[in-house]
């Protein structure tokens, strides 16, 4: 089936139906959740090494994800603009933007990279980390930082595949990727098939190996002869840096949300949380494995509602995007809450899958216990929070997502989270666990207000640069 006949076949739906919103966000959860098994599993191998191994991955993964997160985010951009675009009729546009959001993330990866490479012991030890786990933080970083310059490949192909609403090649790219990355995990960790055994070097170096294959996966579909007859994908290399300031406009802000929201959030939680104790991290470490798996597959469906709400604006029909936002939300509130109630109900158990002695490690048992009571707790509100998210960014109002997440995390968390460390030390780890709690819920609350405002609909992207008539599907609508 070609492209066209695909496009004239989706006009004959109801792009606001339930069934519609989850066949377009099906690939995108199943990569979503594909990828953070992949974590999910390493974490677990990593695990196996120790205490102090599995204390020291998280913190060294935050950190690479806080220039990673960035550029996750403002890569996010190129989603809304692709969605758009193909739903004005440009189709050349959307590759085009492709290039320019990818050469900008490889521009900057090269940058980040000479600049954190020699700073990582500076920074955990910033950060107050425990001597112990230091050393172990900067040889992961550090290999992470390097994977993160092949993994632009697969951010750009992500959002330029959910935009022109193909997202199954990123799935298949992401599951041959993930699988490759958790054999070499297995062999390099453990020294199996002949090779050393590596320890948490080899996770990175596993992952660095992963992200390779699907990159050369993803960008294999966007050059095939497919995507070239229909978006010009071989045509569109050139440099344009009016299409690179669209990117920036909406990116930027986007990019820095997505840092504060993911990446400092965890790096805060982590540096506060880190003065109790490795006990205490290492059962973070374990909550986060379990929170980050539990939310993906709203992630998933708020990346397919960002391109549906941002198609839709381009055809000029706003008002779909208030019922197709209704209907994801409805599916994330009840998979969430019943996240949470297993939280809730099994978090002994839960925990205890970390340990190889549970008599021996019960400090991490009971501590991440106590926080899974409030991970059961903020559930629901993260569901809200990530589907209002994914509406406001396809609308490109990005902004003001960065500017609620950065007073969520900074005001709430870091102020919050010291204060209740510093007044109440008994509660340990689960006194900075409260205040991201309440961050959460204070973020998605106003979320909320701004999305039942419709401000965001007054936006438009390409006001700068109109064109005479609307195309859709390849014919003009006057």
């Amino acid at each position: 089936m070609t492209d066209e006949s695909t496009f004239q076949l989706r006009d004959q739906v109801d792009e606001t139906s339930l069934g519609y919103m989850l066949n377009l966000a099906a690939p995108m959860v199943v990569t979503t959740v594909s990828f953070t098994i992949m974590q999910f599993v390493d974490r677990f191998m990593v695990s196996r090494l120790g205490t102090n191994a599995l204390a020291a991955i998280l913190p060294a993964g935050f950190v690479s994800f806080l220039p990673g997160g960035f550029a996750i985010g403002a890569l996010a951009s190129l989603n809304t603009f692709v969605s758009q675009s193909l739903g004005r009729g440009e189709r050349e546009k959307c590759a085009n933007y492709y290039w320019q959001a990818t050469y900008m993330g490889l521009a900057y990866f090269v940058v980040v990279v000479a600049v954190m490479w020699p700073a990582a012991p500076w920074i955990f030890k910033m950060m107050g980390q425990p001597p112990a786990v230091i050393e172990m933080e900067v040889i992961y970083l550090r290999i992470m930082l390097y994977a993160h310059i092949l993994a632009v490949i697969n951010w750009s192909s992500s959002q330029f595949f959910m935009g022109i609403h193909r997202p199954i090649i990123t799935m298949c790219a992401s599951l041959v990727g993930q699988v490759v990355n958790i054999a070499a995990n297995y062999i390099l960790i453990f020294g199996k098939l002949g090779a050393p055994a590596m320890g948490i070097a080899g996770a990175g170096w596993g992952t660095f190996i992963g992200i390779g294959v699907g990159a050369g996966i993803n960008m294999a579909a966007f050059l095939s002869r497919g995507m070239n007859a229909t978006y010009g994908s071989r045509r569109t290399l050139s440099i344009d840096f009016g299409k690179m300031y669209d990117l920036l406009k909406v990116g930027l802000p986007a990019g820095f949300g997505l840092m504060v929201d993911v990446a400092f959030w965890g790096v805060i939680l982590v540096g506060l949380v880190g003065r109790f104790g490795t006990e205490a991290l290492a059962a973070t470490s374990a909550v986060l494995a379990f929170t980050s798996l539990s939310v993906m597959p709203v992630v998933g469906i708020g990346t397919a509602l960002t391109a549906t709400v941002g198609k839709t604006i381009g055809q000029g029909r706003k008002d779909l995007a208030l019922r197709q936002t209704s209907v994801c939300l409805r599916v994330s509130l009840v998979y969430m809450g019943l996240v949470g109630i297993c939280f809730l109900v099994f978090r002994n158990g839960l925990m205890a899958f970390w340990t190889t002695d549970p008599a021996q490690d019960k400090a991490v048992i009971e501590a991440g216990a106590n926080i899974l009571i409030c991970a059961a707790v903020y559930q629901v509100f993260h569901a809200a929070r990530t589907i209002y998210g994914g509406s406001l960014r396809g609308a490109g109002d990005t902004v003001w997502l960065a500017v609620v997440s950065a007073v969520g995390a900074v005001v709430i968390l870091w102020l919050g989270g010291a204060i209740i460390a510093e007044l109440l030390p008994s509660l340990g780890a689960l006194g900075p666990w409260m205040a991201g709690t309440l961050s959460v819920i204070a973020v998605v609350l106003a979320n909320r207000w701004r999305f039942k405002s419709k401000r965001w609909m007054d936006i438009d992207l390409f006001k700068h640069r109109p064109i005479g008539a609307m195309m859709r599907d390849g014919a003009a609508i006057e």
